[in-house]
């Protein structure tokens, strides 16, 4: 079947036939537990993190808002980086940090925080409070630290005032 074009005719090439093969043609043994495999998907780990990080930071708003929180943003980003929650607690803006881990293999979620991380926080926290506060307020830095033990369980742990400014 050809297609035609203002440039031209187009033609698909021919497609081969396939030989039949020979009923003497010797037949390969399979390996034992040998079976042919996908190559890796490069982005299914980096995938899986962002849905595990997606449920934690689901779960710490519910934990949040179950202990008296008003959520005011979620995933909040400027120029310095993303705040996983902002919310309001009392008389304190609370800039939160929610770290997931499947498991504790690799240390607790929060000993994941560097203070590079800290100082980034702390720039967010200043951006943010430019952009929607005119007079003074209290700010304080939580992390809320999960171990998913099961798909509908998970160990929260919610470290008040984790790092402060300074």
């Amino acid at each position: 079947m050809a297609a035609s074009s203002e440039a031209g005719v187009l033609e698909r090439p021919a497609i081969k036939e396939k030989k039949p093969k020979s009923a003497s043609a010797p037949k390969r043994k399979a390996r034992e537990g040998s079976r042919k495999r996908r190559p890796a998907d490069p982005n299914a780990q980096g995938r899986r993190n962002q849905a595990l990080g997606a449920r934690g930071e689901e779960a710490a708003a519910r934990f949040l808002q179950r202990n008296g929180y008003t959520i005011l943003e979620r995933n909040w980003t400027c120029f310095a980086g993303e705040a996983d929650i902002i919310a309001v607690n009392d008389e304190a803006l609370v800039f939160v940090e929610v770290k997931t881990r499947r498991n504790a293999d690799k240390g607790l979620p929060s000993e994941a925080d560097t203070r590079a991380k800290r100082e980034k926080y702390e720039r967010i926290a200043l951006a943010y409070i430019q952009d929607h506060f005119f007079g003074e307020a209290v700010v304080r830095f939580d992390v809320v630290a999960i171990i998913v033990l099961s798909d509908d369980r998970a160990f929260i742990r919610h470290h008040l005032g984790a790092y402060s400014v300074g």
